[in-house]
């Protein structure tokens, strides 16, 4: 279901299922990472639930923690993210130790490294999330070991004519760079 209009960056708290009509096949984007062949083709298969709790600690920072699940028994990945822009290593059983980080960002900012994260956002005060008024999220995520990395840019879409929770996505591996566009469905808070 898409997104109601209250439900924006400013609380992505509830439930979130990644809609694989809309969103653009993650095969190729696996197979950069060095996920195996069998790990990718349940990935196909299976219904991947985001379950965000959004929350500002007392030093002002926005925590957004994720816990996906995945029908099928695979077993999800956690996403913690602080967005201070602060570097941060995780271990994650499925694409291995990463460094990360995240932060609140406008979509002109000249730090975005690609047009095709900065394309088909709504960029209405409505969407505003942010502390001043930023309406997007940066996510960045480096694999020192498997020698990939991760830029995402998340916010709300107009898709079909409805709006959606979508993050756009480029991984690169040496001179490889591939983009897909993820789409979530909204399923409230429970």
């Amino acid at each position: 279901m898409a997104a109601p209009p209250e439900v924006t960056l400013k609380d992505l708290t509830g439930e979130w299922v990644m809609n694989k009509t809309l969103s653009d096949d993650t095969d190729a984007i696996l197979t950069l990472q060095g996920i195996g062949w069998l790990t990718r083709k349940a990935i196909a298969f299976a219904t991947v639930t985001l379950h965000c709790k959004q929350y500002t600690s007392e030093d002002g920072h926005t925590h957004i923690d994720i816990d996906q699940t995945a029908t099928g028994g695979i077993k999800g990945t956690t996403e913690l993210r602080e967005l201070d822009w602060t570097e941060r290593s995780h271990v994650d059983h499925i694409f291995g130790s990463l460094k990360g980080k995240s932060r609140w960002i406008t979509i002109d900012s000249p730090e975005i490294p690609d047009d095709f994260l900065k394309e088909g956002w709504i960029e209405g005060e409505e969407e505003n999330g942010g502390p001043n008024g930023e309406r997007h999220i940066e996510s960045f995520v480096d694999n020192e070991e498997k020698g990939w990395t991760g830029e995402q840019i998340w916010g709300f879409a107009i898709i079909d004519g409805k709006r959606y929770y979508t993050r756009r996505v480029i991984i690169t591996k040496g001179s490889e760079a591939l983009k897909v566009r993820l789409v979530y469905n909204w399923q409230g808070k429970k």
